[in-house]
């Protein structure tokens, strides 16, 4: 088994974990409440601006052979996703500009931005978000949202674009070849980041 493929062994029950969270579930249903929505928009945006600074710390350290996938998903985050943010946050009335982190978004970038000083580590730390989505958006999009909005959201994640770099991180990670025990301990916490994540302020 490749360190990724026992990344995801570990992360299924943690991801089921956010599966059952309230706010993953109203977005399921689409009926979410606007207010949390907002502030989850909010955290969410001002998480991804330090994502792209992650992805820009690890394409310094890259192999040649990976710099291009790393400066793609810096460019797909700060485009695509940051986009949507951008979006959605007009219809749900979100300020994006005078928003500040909370402190589990606080926490949680940190603790990223911290290990992208290891590239081995850094991509075993990253991991949790890209898989996390990727797996989220596909189990969700069997059964989507009608409301609309929570449907864009929904479709973004399950999009067959967005599993296919979260595949280029797992090959990376593969190929990087952290110590195991060290990266089942950083993708763990990962995870424990993102279960916080959604309990927004």
């Amino acid at each position: 088994m490749s360190i990724s493929e026992e990344l995801h062994a570990i992360g299924r029950p943690l991801l089921d974990a956010q599966l059952a969270h309230p706010t993953v579930t109203g977005i399921a249903r689409g009926d979410l409440a606007e207010p949390v929505f907002r502030s989850w928009l909010e955290q969410d945006y001002l998480f991804l601006l330090d994502y792209v600074r992650v992805f820009s710390r690890l394409a310094w350290q890259a192999p040649d052979g990976h710099l291009g996938d790393l400066v793609d998903l810096a460019h797909a985050t700060f485009h695509e996703e940051l986009d949507l943010h951008r979006s959605l946050s007009a219809e749900f009335g979100a300020d994006l500009e005078g928003a500040r982190k909370g402190p589990a978004c606080a926490a949680y970038t940190a603790f990223l931005l911290e290990s992208a000083a290891s590239y081995a580590e850094g991509l075993a730390a990253l991991y949790p978000c890209m898989w996390g989505y990727s797996t989220l958006g596909r189990i969700l999009a069997e059964n989507p949202p009608a409301e609309p909005r929570y449907r864009a959201w929904v479709d973004t994640y399950a999009h067959p674009g967005f599993a296919e770099l979260t595949g280029r991180i797992a090959v990376m990670i593969d190929e990087a070849a952290p110590d195991p025990r060290r990266a089942r301990e950083l993708f763990t916490a990962g995870m424990a980041h993102e279960l916080a994540f959604w309990d927004v302020p």
